[in-house]
This record gives structure tokens, sequence and C-alpha cells, in this order.
């Protein structure tokens, strides 16, 4: 369904989208760098409101959230597009494609659905949900509503104003930190570094943040840039959780599936500075997937797969030693 943008500047050579970063300049018939949002006599146009590619009942530790209302399941939906280009995009075929299929649900039918299903609330998933960003405010709206929660799985490639309308109803975040080195941004993602990490620092002041990095092999797999990533996210604030998560080839990328050792030693090197580390996509993950308190060194939550058992939590609080945590739950 096509549906009139936010966030845009009409000029005589066409139209200026102002939702991200790249700031497209867009003659008229033609599309962003998204591909989905689309200049038509002057007037900027999103393509795929309410056009979903995919929607299921996910476990909200998939996002992944694993300190937000844990072991809770939450209606997950996404579309078609993205702002990034990575050559090895985990879901290529919705998010780099524009043929992708779609469904059509409207905002009432979204929430309808994550009430029926007795949801914790919508997951806004899967490809980039920026760019649905009409399309999320207005489901979000009626999320709020019906007091149901809001979560973005989103690489954070946003600018500032229509970050701050999202933030309003966005209860949780988990951010991809692709990298720490701008050329890797422009090389590999065709973006800049600088404003994923002023999305990271303003959502974390306004909501629930969490932070995933895939380590790709040949791309950022040396620990001198993850301990410059690692002291980066600590100097923002060490209680945030940072997901470690193994990359194996992909769409136009053919490099060797991440080392597991190498992933192991760099989870053990951000243990020293952050007080929740997890290691992710790797078979049993090595005892980096239950939630410690850094305190007491207790297990507050014991994961397997995705199988939560929450075991030590009272609150938000370690029920060994009364230590709050950051974490969101019920």
């Amino acid at each position: 369904m096509k549906r009139e943008a936010a966030h845009y500047i009409q000029k005589e050579s066409g139209v200026e989208c102002g939702l991200c970063p790249h700031r497209c300049a867009i003659g008229e018939g033609k599309t962003g760098i998204c591909g989905v949002r689309q200049n038509e006599g002057g007037r900027l146009y999103s393509l795929i409101y309410g056009e979903v590619t995919s929607m299921a009942m996910d476990p909200i530790e998939k996002k992944p959230l694993y300190h937000f209302f844990p072991g809770s399941e939450i209606l997950s939906i996404g579309t078609k597009g993205c702002n990034f280009k990575c050559p090895y995009c985990q879901n290529w075929t919705i998010s780099q494609d524009a043929k992708a299929r779609t469904r059509f649900f409207s905002p009432e039918e979204v929430v309808e659905t994550a009430l029926r299903e007795g949801s914790v609330g919508i997951a806004y998933t899967y490809s980039e949900p920026i760019i649905w960003f009409e399309y999320v405010m207005d489901c979000a709206r009626l999320a709020r509503e019906k007091n149901l929660k809001n979560v973005m799985v989103t690489n954070g490639y946003i600018n500032p104003a229509p970050l701050e309308e999202l933030l309003e109803y966005i209860d949780a975040m988990n951010i991809d930190l692709k990298n720490f080195r701008e050329e890797s941004y422009k090389k590999f993602q065709k973006a800049k570094l600088e404003p994923v990490l002023r999305s990271i620092e303003t959502a974390h002041a306004r909501c629930h943040v969490e932070l995933t990095t895939l380590i790709v092999t040949g791309i950022n797999d040396t620990l001198e840039e993850m301990e410059s990533l690692i002291g980066w996210i600590a100097g923002l604030d060490k209680n945030i959780p940072w997901h470690v998560s193994r990359y194996f080839p992909n769409y136009r990328y053919e490099a060797p599936a991440t080392d597991v050792n190498f992933m192991l030693e760099v989870c053990k090197r951000a243990q020293g500075k952050l007080n929740h580390v997890y290691c992710g996509n790797v078979s049993g993950s090595y005892g980096w997937s239950n939630t410690i308190c850094p305190k007491c060194g207790s297990t507050v939550i014991r994961r397997s797969g995705y199988r939560t058992e929450v075991c030590g939590l009272k609150g938000t609080a370690c029920a060994k030693c009364g230590n709050v945590l950051y974490m969101v739950s019920p």
C-alpha cells in the first residue's frame, strides 16, 4: 500500500528524504537507496505501508533481547528493503529484493493478532524497520493504547528528528553495531558509523537498549577493532548487554565462517569491561548464553537455545544479593 512519507523536503530538482542520514536526493519516479520510498509528482511516498513479508510469534530472546521481559514471546513483523547494503546480509531475500512477496496488514490487524496470541508486544524486525517509519509509528501508537510493548531490531541509521518521534513509543531496541571503523561502514554498509553511534546514545537515554555485533571474517575480526568497540560501549554504559554473533557465508560474501576461538577470546576480553556479554549463533554458546549477576556471580537467567529459565531474578534484581540489574521484567 502506498502512503505519503514523513520527513522529506520538496526541491526544484526533486525531493530530499530526511528519514536517514543518506538524505537521498530523489528524482521523479525514482526511489532512494532503500528502494521503497519514491518520488511521485514532487511528493515522497512509502511503497511498503502495511506490506508484511514475515509475521511470527518469536521468543524475545531471538531478537536478541536478553534483558527485556525474559522468557516471553512477541509478535514479530517485517517488511522488505533496507538502507544498508551489507554484502553478507543474512536476510537478503527480503532486505535486498524489491520484489519480495508481501501481504497487507492494517495496524489494527497487527495489534489484534498480538492480543489474540498473548504476545507481550510487537517487534519490528527481520528487515530494517526504520524505512517502514510511517507504519511502525501507526502500529506503535495503537499498541501503546492496548498496553503492548514495542520493540525495534534496527541498524540505527536514522536522523535525530524521526528517532525522537519513534522513541515516544518504542520500549526497547536491539541495535546492530556492525563494526567500529568509518571506512568499513562506507565500504560494506554504504553508510557512516557516526550516526549509528549517535542513535545508540540517544536511544539508551530513552529506552532499553541492547547491542549486537556480527563478527565477519575479513571485515571486523581483529582484536584491535573489537577492543575499541568494547571500550566505546563501556564508556557509554558497562551494563548494556552486548551480543557477539557468528557470521556464516551468505548473499554476496563467501569468506569462511567466523572462527569460534576468536569469538570466545573477544567475549573474554569484553567481560573485563562489560557486565553482560553473550555469544550467539554458536552451537552450545560455550556458557555465554546465561545472565550472571556481575556482583555475586550467581546465575539469574539460564538459557539453552531459546529455552529460558528465570531462576534467580526478583523483579529486576538478583534474588541472591539484591543487586539491581539492567533489566526490564513484567
